[in-house]
């Protein structure tokens, strides 16, 4: 199997990120080239890395099988477009876009071509996230921060659509049920838009979320906790670390090393159960969702994380900002 070629549309921060990732896995891209619009970005990354800079995206976009679209927010929808029309597949960092119409017109493009298009919504492939994963269910509870320092890359857009959409894509993926109701409040500080966000969402089925993100803060902090029926458990992003603690009737003399809860008399006595599951040291989040990506298209299966997942969090994400405006 011949990797798929593929061009690399921004090299900032980010896209540089996803240019070593890249190339971590050579055998699903061959990486033919990147378009960016800082001429020093695109002479500085073509003379370190020896990989083409094109001229226009029109040309990189001919010569390529795939489009990662690593851009700011703004350009995603023009990007994506373009490469579509081109009959390319497409992987786009989140959020989607800037606007839900334009999110909708992109879905309505990826149905009617058959092309794959995966949303970058990387903490979906966080080993935190994934260990934590088959532990999870029907929580009725959960407790979000996604707090960090602040960094003038990313205030082009609010905090909620910078940092709250990993923690909005990672409930709506883990909560079977319809919002009934959202409430919400926020604050511009240092830029034009919402610095600070909290946001409670509540579901059909019962389940309440509770989510703060903030990017003046003084430490980083990417931290979930999911509580549900005899069970707490905390998935730490940013440390990559589960903790997973568990409750259950004790059947005959409990384990020495558990800890029994006394729920008094005429009540069974709970023994509590703590894991701490082992993630890979090497692990490698935005490696592993282009990979992921590699393999829808060549086994022609839906991405992990489709165009409907990224639509769907771009429209809560939005719902929180009205709420904050009214």
């Amino acid at each position: 199997m011949k990797p798929l070629k593929l061009g690399l549309i921004g090299v900032g921060h980010l896209g540089k990120i996803h240019l070593k990732c890249l190339l971590l896995i050579p055998e699903r891209f061959e990486i033919v080239g990147f378009f960016d619009l800082d001429p020093k970005k695109s002479s500085e990354t073509s003379i370190n890395t020896g990989i083409k800079s094109y001229n226009s995206i029109e040309e990189l976009i001919s010569d390529s099988d795939v489009i990662d679209i690593v851009t700011p927010t703004l350009a995603h929808f023009d990007c994506a477009v373009l490469a579509l029309n081109a009959g390319k597949h497409v992987f786009i960092e989140k959020p989607i876009s800037h606007t839900v119409a334009e999110a909708e017109e992109l879905a309505n493009l990826v149905t009617s071509s058959g092309l794959k298009l995966q949303v970058g919504h990387v903490e979906r492939f966080n080993p935190a996230y994934t260990s934590a994963s088959s532990h999870l269910s029907k929580p009725v509870f959960i407790e979000a921060h996604r707090l960090a320092e602040f960094n003038p890359r990313g205030t082009d857009v609010p905090v909620v659509l910078d940092l709250m959409i990993h923690d909005l894509d990672i409930i709506l993926h883990t909560v079977d049920s319809e919002i009934k109701e959202i409430r919400a409040s926020g604050v511009a500080v240092v830029s034009e838009t919402p610095d600070i966000c909290n946001a409670r969402i509540e579901f059909e089925n019962g389940c309440v979320a509770n989510l703060t993100a903030s990017r003046i803060s003084l430490k980083n902090m990417r931290k979930t906790r999911f509580f549900q029926k005899d069970a707490y458990i905390t998935v730490d992003f940013l440390k990559k670390q589960t903790e997973i603690l568990k409750m259950k009737d004790i059947q005959g003399e409990p384990d020495p090393f558990s800890v029994v809860m006394n729920l008094g008399e005429g009540k069974t006595n709970k023994e509590i159960s703590f894991e701490k599951p082992t993630t890979p040291a090497e692990s490698n989040p935005i490696r592993d969702e282009l990979f992921s990506f590699s393999e829808s298209i060549i086994n022609n299966t839906e991405p992990q994380v489709t165009i409907n997942d990224g639509l769907k969090a771009l429209k809560v994400a939005y719902m929180i900002l009205d709420k904050i405006s009214s």
